[in-house]
């Protein structure tokens, strides 16, 4: 995996003056796009579409400190229809407009070329097992939440405080499946997964009841899952299997992951700082 992915790198690099389209960076990677922009993500800590613009804004740096075309023909050749629309994006990269880098001979920022490779450190063991599910419900309360990739998130742990406990209580009465008890749910990310971004958070079951009043239903069709287990300090091993997840298990496994909610079972120690962990990702073979 990761060597097509450095292959799809080197076509990024040999393209940034052209159109680059996720969906042939995928096709180099032998993978669907939207395991490419996950991947992507998970392993260089910024969307897939930002390297991009930040490698394009580097290349036009140089050849605005270089002075050998006007500031518009740079504009034109790295995407951008304005002159304008390309000084916004050049200045908040690199924190001044072209025009007077270009005066002053300022230093400018620098996005660094990427590979990838896999580190093989052999000091933990990752649980994990595959599973087959049949069409069930998400059954709970929802809200729309940014995303947050290392600490709490606020406004999750607000949402969730929020909740009477009796209407948990009367929730985990109906889980009739795995993952059971109350679980947490992800659902609708946005695809760069870039920090900030939101999604649909669910606090619910894993039911084929129906929903009662005054709660939200997610339908999830029939499909495979694998199912990671940890322990540890929360919310850290929680985060780090999230991380080792997506820069060890798939670069080295025959999956990939496809669009579906992204549910998490968590047991709390008695002082709330341990957690027993189940990670459910949806995913389908990745030659299939």
């Amino acid at each position: 995996m990761l060597e097509r992915l450095n292959q799809a790198m080197e076509h990024i690099e040999s393209h940034l003056d052209q159109d680059i389209e996720a969906g042939e960076l995928a096709r180099i990677a032998a993978t669907s796009e939207y395991h490419l922009r996950r991947m992507f993500s998970a392993l260089a800590g910024i969307p897939l579409s930002e390297y991009i613009r930040r490698r394009r804004l580097t290349l036009a740096g140089a050849e605005v400190l270089a002075g050998s075309e006007t500031l518009l023909e740079i504009a034109m050749r790295y995407g951008y229809g304005s002159g304008e629309a390309f000084a916004r994006a050049f200045r908040v990269m690199h924190g001044i407009g072209p025009g007077e880098a270009r005066r002053t001979g300022a230093a400018l920022s620098s996005q660094s070329r990427m590979t990838f490779r896999l580190t093989i450190e052999g000091s933990s063991s990752m649980r994990y097992r595959i599973a087959d599910k049949t069409d069930f419900t998400v059954v709970g309360l929802k809200a729309r939440v940014p995303l947050v990739h290392a600490g709490p998130n606020q406004a999750i742990m607000d949402f969730v405080r929020g909740i009477d406990p009796q209407t948990l209580e009367r929730l985990e009465k109906l889980s009739d499946q795995e993952p059971h008890g109350v679980v947490s749910v992800c659902d609708d990310l946005d695809p760069s997964r870039a920090e900030g971004t939101e999604l649909d958070y669910y606090q619910g079951v894993i039911t084929s009841a129906a929903a009662p009043e005054g709660t939200t239903a997610l339908a999830v069709p029939a499909g495979t899952w694998a199912v990671f287990a940890t322990s540890g300090p929360a919310p850290q091993a929680i985060q780090e299997l999230w991380r080792d997840v997506f820069t060890e298990w798939f670069p080295s496994n025959p999956y990939r992951s496809r669009v579906g909610p992204e549910i998490l079972r968590t047991r709390l120690s008695p002082d709330k700082t341990e957690a027993d962990a189940e990670l459910w990702l949806p995913v389908e073979p990745e030659h299939g």
